[in-house]
C-alpha cells in the first residue's frame, strides 16, 4: 500500500529526506496562524487510503508544537488515510520522569497521553530520556536509539588513548554502550553533596592524559556538560573533548558554555532544528535510520 510521509511547519527538512529513502511522496502540511494565535492546518495533497507518516518533534515551544501535532493528525484522519504512524524525533517533557515530592505534576507522562490522543496506530520515538517513558504511550511504541549509529561517525577519529565519559551516573548504561561498541574503557562523573550541601564531582574511572568523548541522550543549556568537562580536567584529561548526544537542543547561552568548555567536535542527530555552532559538529540524519526500521518492520 502507498504510504505518505506528512512534515510538520519545523521537519521539512526530514520528512523531505525520509520521503526520498522510502522512495515515497511527501506532503509539507500547511500551518497558517490566526490574529488571534489560533493555528489552522490544512494537507495540501490527497492522502486518502495511503499509510502515512507524520513527522513531528516536540521543540520548543513544546505547548504550540503538541497543538500542531494534534491538527496535523487530525486533518491525516480526516482526510482518509488508512493508517497512521508518528516519527517523534524529540519528545519534550521526557526528564520530567518521576515525582520527588508531593504536589508535582509527572510531566513526561502527562504529555505522551496528550500524543496519545491523536490516535495513532504507531508510534516510533528516538532516544526517550529514560526507560519510564516506554510504558507512558497509549499507542504500539517502536523506541530507536541511534546513539551507537553517532558513535560509529567518530570511530576513525577517536585517538587510541581516549575514554569513553558519561556526565552523571544516570546516562551510564548508554556511555557503557558506546564505549563497548568503540572498544574504549569508561568513566563516570559522579555528582555529590558534601559538608554544608556543597555540589562534587568524583570521576569514577581513569581518564588522566586521555581524550575524552562525553556521551549523553541530551544537551540543553549545556551545564551538565560544563560541569562535567571541569571535573575531567581537574583529573588532569586531555584539554580537548567530543561530546555526543542525540538531541542538541542547545538553549539560552549553550553555545557560549560549550565553546568555553573546551569542545572540540560536537556529534548530534537531526531531531530538532539546527543551531549554528563555533566549533566543528557532525550532524548524523536520522532519515536513512527511521527508513531502514520502516523497511524491517513493515509498517
Amino acid at each position: 500500500m502507498r504510504k505518505t510521509v506528512v512534515c510538520g511547519p519545523e521537519m521539512g527538512q526530514m520528512g523531505s529526506a525520509l520521503a526520498r529513502e522510502l522512495g515515497e511522496p511527501v506532503c509539507q502540511a500547511t500551518v497558517e496562524r490566526f490574529p488571534d494565535g489560533e493555528l489552522h492546518v490544512v494537507l495540501p495533497e490527497r492522502v486518502a487510503g495511503h499509510e502515512v507518516i507524520l513527522v513531528q518533534s516536540l521543540t520548543s515551544p513544546a505547548g504550540e508544537r503538541l497543538i500542531e501535532l494534534s491538527l496535523l493528525a487530525d486533518a491525516c484522519r480526516r482526510a482518509r488515510a488508512s493508517s497512521l504512524t508518528l516519527l517523534l524525533p524529540y519528545f519534550a517533557y521526557a526528564r520530567q520522569d518521576r515525582r520527588t515530592r508531593d504536589g508535582e505534576a509527572l510531566g513526561g507522562e502527562v504529555l505522551a497521553g496528550l500524543v496519545s490522543t491523536g490516535g495513532f496506530d504507531r508510534i516510533v520515538a528516538v532516544d526517550l530520556h529514560s526507560d519510564a517513558a516506554l510504558g507512558w504511550f497509549r499507542a504500539p511504541l517502536q523506541h530507536l536509539s541511534v546513539v551507537t549509529d553517532l558513535a560509529e561517525s567518530v570511530r576513525a577519529s577517536l585517538p587510541p588513548a581516549s575514554v569513553v565519559v558519561s556526565p552523571d551516573l544516570g546516562g551510564a548504561k548508554r556511555a557503557e554502550r558506546v564505549a563497548r561498541l568503540l572498544e574504549r574503557p569508561l568513566a563516570i562523573v559522579h555528582k555529590t553533596r558534601g559538608e554544608r550541601g556543597v555540589v562534587v564531582h568524583r570521576i569514577l574511572g581513569d581518564v588522566r592524559g586521555r581524550a575524552v568523548l562525553i556521551v549523553d541522550d541530551i544537551i540543553s543549556t549545556g551545564g551538565t556538560i560544563e560541569a562535567a568537562t571541569r571535573a575531567l580536567r581537574q583529573a588532569q584529561c586531555e584539554p580537548s573533548f567530543t561530546v555526543l548526544a542525540t538531541h542538541s537542543l542547545l538553549v539560552g547561552d549553550a553555545v557560549d558554555r560549550l565553546r568555553g568548555a573546551g569542545i572540540g567536535c560536537l556529534i548530534h542527530s537531526d531531531s530538532v532544528p539546527p543551531r549554528e555552532v563555533p566549533f566543528p559538529e557532525i550532524a548524523v540524519p536520522l532519515a536513512p535510520i527511521v527508513a531502514s526500521a520502516i523497511r524491517r518492520d513493515a509498517f
